[in-house]
């Protein structure tokens, strides 16, 4: 997800959950997120969860480079990876997004 604060500075985060338990597992935020940035998190996350299972994303630059493709097929199987076309099949975690964005950049602006 990504916001603009009033001075105009963009910020993104990615926000990494658990499907089964809807636990957040870990939140990566920079003012931008590269396919390096986000393999190096999966890499941490990864080192203290395990290989997950199933790889569910959205169909953004992140998430579509070459690097987070080759990073994903090391610790995944190819018919485990599903991308969201659109926000409504992931409802719980579009939800997540609402109130972060909600409880913690909109708060921050004022």
């Amino acid at each position: 997800m990504s916001d603009q604060f009033s001075s105009g500075r963009r910020v993104r985060v990615l926000n990494v959950v658990d499907d089964y338990s809807q636990e957040m597992i870990g939140q990566l935020v920079s003012v931008s997120i590269s396919g390096r940035q986000v393999e190096r998190f999966l890499d941490q996350l990864t080192e203290h969860r395990g290989n997950p299972n199933k790889v569910v994303c959205h169909n953004s630059t992140e998430f579509t480079s070459k690097v987070y493709s080759s990073g994903v097929r090391k610790r995944v199987s190819p018919q485990a990876l599903s991308s969201l076309a659109n926000q409504q099949k992931n409802a719980f975690v579009e939800s997540l997004n609402s109130k972060f964005r909600n409880e913690c950049l909109i708060a921050t602006r004022c």
